[in-house]
């Protein structure tokens, strides 16, 4: 079995990693691509590699491993200022020391900055492995000191795969609809397997849909419904941080700051993944009305698509669509106010439709 067996398709990516493992690593790595698809465990395993105890660096405590993720809405000087101060450190154990910095699309102007000198110069023992979702959000002098490593997203078989070997109860025809909603990212497929996941999106389907339909549509009520799906999600995240950071002694600063992240990632990301569910449902009243139903996302209500697409959606969802799209942008880049942000997203919303 090799390094990144467990890592599905991505056949360019691993080819160049394998080289690395066998020839020799460089000092910078940057993986780019969707979210989703691979890269965080890919980065794990070339560092699992790397300093030969992929249990450890997985657990995250292996001495030699140092991760850096933003909290909050970036990666700030004083992260990479500390990542500075540890990469001048002889490794601990072996001979090589491996610092993994995740959503590296969020660094700061002048978290960039400090650490394009460490790429410049950096230790013979030290591989830097930078992971964004947004290749282009770095500057042209961070990307020409690193090896860039494409990750794509994953074929709608490898997605059906994943769910099968996962949910082996679902009958062919739901993994199939699971893996068309996925859009060829595991992230979104194991979401689809939660039950209380798939619930809410039923919830947010209906919420699309009454924009159009319901005279009386509340925009408040359906931000509602993306923000409790949100703030549920933050909080099992931030009790199963505070659970792990309890077990590893850090210093109080250390483990809030971790809490925080934890639970400010998982309120973002779910939704920024009800925007996706969002926008799809429109652009999929626009396929719907074109006829070209092999192309739907949410095939498992295409009865309703079909309705709506020829009745009261069918002048507003292409707007309706570019508006949510415009609204995944603003969310993504900006620290907004969620709850007036999404109430003004169902306003705009329900204007498209009359």
């Amino acid at each position: 079995m090799t390094t990144f067996a467990d890592v599905p398709e991505q056949a360019e990516a691993k080819r160049l990693l394998e080289a690395a493992l066998a020839d020799g690593p460089v000092h910078a790595y940057l993986f780019h691509g969707p979210p989703g698809v691979g890269k965080r465990q890919a980065a794990l395993a070339l560092a699992g590699a790397l300093l030969g105890d992929p249990r450890r660096v997985d657990a995250g405590t292996h001495p030699d491993l140092r991760v850096v993720e933003p909290l909050g809405e970036m990666i700030r000087i004083d992260d990479i200022r500390a990542l500075h101060h540890d990469l001048h450190m002889r490794p601990f154990e072996g001979d090589r020391r491996v610092y993994l910095i995740f959503e590296a699309d969020r660094l700061n102007e002048i978290a960039v900055a400090a650490l394009l000198k460490d790429l410049e110069e950096p230790p013979a023992y030290a591989t830097i492995v930078l992971v964004a979702d947004e290749l282009g959000k770095l500057p042209e002098t961070i990307r020409s000191r690193c090896q860039l490593v494409p990750f794509r997203r994953l074929s709608r078989a490898a997605v059906e795969r994943w769910l099968a070997e996962r949910a082996p109860d679902l009958a062919p025809g739901d993994v199939a609809a699971l893996g068309r909603v996925a859009g060829g990212r595991l992230d979104r497929a194991a979401r689809q397997l939660d039950p209380d996941a798939w619930a809410r999106r039923g919830a947010l389907l209906d919420a699309a849909r009454a924009a159009y339909l319901d005279e009386a549509f509340d925009p408040a009520a359906a931000a509602g419904v993306v923000l409790d799906g949100a703030h549920t999600l933050a909080a099992e995240a931030r009790r199963r941080e505070q659970e792990l950071v309890d077990r590893l002694e850090l210093p109080a600063r250390e483990a809030e700051q971790r809490v925080r992240r934890a639970e400010f990632g998982a309120e973002k990301a779910e939704a920024l993944a009800c925007l996706d569910d969002l926008g799809a449902w429109y652009r999929d009243l626009v396929v719907a009305a074109t006829g070209a139903e092999t192309a739907l996302v949410h095939v498992d209500r295409l009865q309703e698509l079909r309705e709506d697409a020829a009745g009261p959606a069918g002048g507003g969802a292409e707007a309706a669509a570019e508006i949510v799209r415009q609204a995944w942008r603003e969310l993504e880049e900006l620290n907004l106010n969620l709850p007036l942000f999404l109430e003004a997203l169902f306003v705009r919303l329900r204007r498209a439709f009359t």
